[in-house]
């Protein structure tokens, strides 16, 4: 394979490329060509549906943040592996980072994704210490449909309450271009995702805002095409509403893939700076370690 240009414009122009083209592992590869080798952990968090995650220890001293990163896909593609980048960004700022896989349609409908995210994150706030993470400080993040999972779990109270947790026992949720008020839905493909209409709404984070969610980190490209900005602007009016801790963040210019992207340098998006700056600044929950 062609090695890839250090221009940063040119090693754009292959992601997108790829990625246009409908070559995921191309593009993956691009984006973790320059990432060094980490050590990481990978274990089975789920027997039942052979369900594994990666977690990465950060690079500092005592217990460290740690990021559960959900990827996209619709809801229908995307491994692991693919976002050690990802890992390795939060790793040099000293965040430690879990990275899970979760069942995808047509295998599996909504909300059975859902779940497997609930059931992951609980892993995580047993083992946290077991890579050198603060169980008291656990942020979920997720990237388009994964952003949809987080934002989720982090105000429909069932799926955690379903591991023995609430959405309060998170420290943040910090959303990616993230879809959450999206109906009606038109693609074929994502009707067999979330099933019958009649159970559409239970599928959309803003009908499920009502003053029980930890604090929320929203950034949204404002030249996203793929999922609307508006679907961020809507979740953070409804938080706002509910009283609840939100921080908006449209960035200029920026794309749906361009603004993960950024994780990789900060010549794409900011994402990597702003998520920083926002776990610094909230704290590790009250609930969290209880």
């Amino acid at each position: 394979m062609t090695p890839i240009p250090a221009r940063p414009c040119v090693f754009a122009a292959v992601l997108s490329a790829a990625l246009l083209a409908g070559c995921q592992g191309a593009y993956f590869w691009a984006l973790n060509a320059r990432v060094p080798v980490q050590e990481v952990q990978t274990t089975v968090y789920d027997s039942d549906h052979h369900l594994s995650l990666d977690a990465y220890r950060g690079q500092s001293a005592g217990p460290a943040p740690v990021v559960v990163f959900i990827y996209g896909g619709s809801w229908q593609n995307g491994e692991r592996g693919y976002y050690r980048f990802v890992a390795a960004a939060f790793a040099r700022e000293g965040i430690a980072t879990v990275i899970p896989d979760y069942r995808k349609s047509p295998a599996v409908a909504f909300p059975a994704f859902i779940d497997d995210s609930a059931r992951a994150i609980a892993w995580t706030r047993a083992h946290a210490t077991e890579f050198g993470g603060d169980p008291a400080r656990i942020y979920v993040m997720g990237h388009s449909a994964g952003a949809h999972i987080a934002a989720l779990l982090g105000t429909d109270g069932r799926y955690l309450a379903r591991v023995g947790m609430t959405p309060r026992q998170l420290s943040g949720v910090i959303g990616l271009a993230g879809p959450y008020d999206f109906l009606p839905i038109t693609d074929p493909k994502i009707k067999k995702v979330f099933g019958a209409e009649k159970d559409w709404p239970a599928s959309q984070p803003v009908n499920f805002v009502d003053g029980d969610e930890p604090p929320f980190l929203l950034l949204h490209g404002a030249a996203d095409k793929t999922v609307w900005p508006r679907n961020s602007e809507r979740l953070a009016a409804k938080l706002r509403a509910a009283g609840e801790s939100v921080t908006l963040e449209i960035i200029p210019g920026v794309s749906h893939v361009g603004l993960v992207d950024g994780f990789v340098s900060a010549k794409y998006s900011p994402v990597l700076a702003e998520s920083l700056r926002w776990i610094k600044a909230t704290p590790a929950s009250s609930a969290g370690s209880r």
